[in-house]
């Protein structure tokens, strides 16, 4: 187990992580601290637990729309693939009738 040292608006918070996702929380502690000084320079001075709440809240929100997008992808890759079913299906039919077609045309 590892203690990852993460800085979030000049506060450092000690993160216990497995050993394999030390980079990781890295990466994610700088996107927050990022989320908080951008949202810092927008409201200005505020606690550090209301700045956390309004991070939190803030890729809560950002999570949910993702969620939202990969729903209406999700069902839009559901309705290509019926459609890709029928165009398989019209195919084997025109296959069945052209190798109708090719045994009729060889008794004649």
């Amino acid at each position: 187990m590892a203690v990852v040292n993460v800085t979030i608006n000049g506060r450092v918070y000690d993160i216990a992580c497995d050993d394999s996702q030390v980079a990781r929380v890295h990466v994610l502690g700088r996107e927050v601290d990022a989320r908080a000084q951008h949202l810092l320079s927008s409201v200005g001075s505020v606690s550090d637990s209301r700045l956390l709440v309004m991070v939190g809240l803030l890729l809560a929100d950002e999570l949910a729309e993702a969620r939202e997008e990969l729903s209406k992808i999700g069902g839009e890759v559901g309705a290509a693939a019926e459609g890709d079913a029928k165009l398989a299906g019209l195919i084997d039919s025109l296959t069945r009738r052209i190798e109708a077609i090719a045994m009729r045309l060889e008794r004649a």
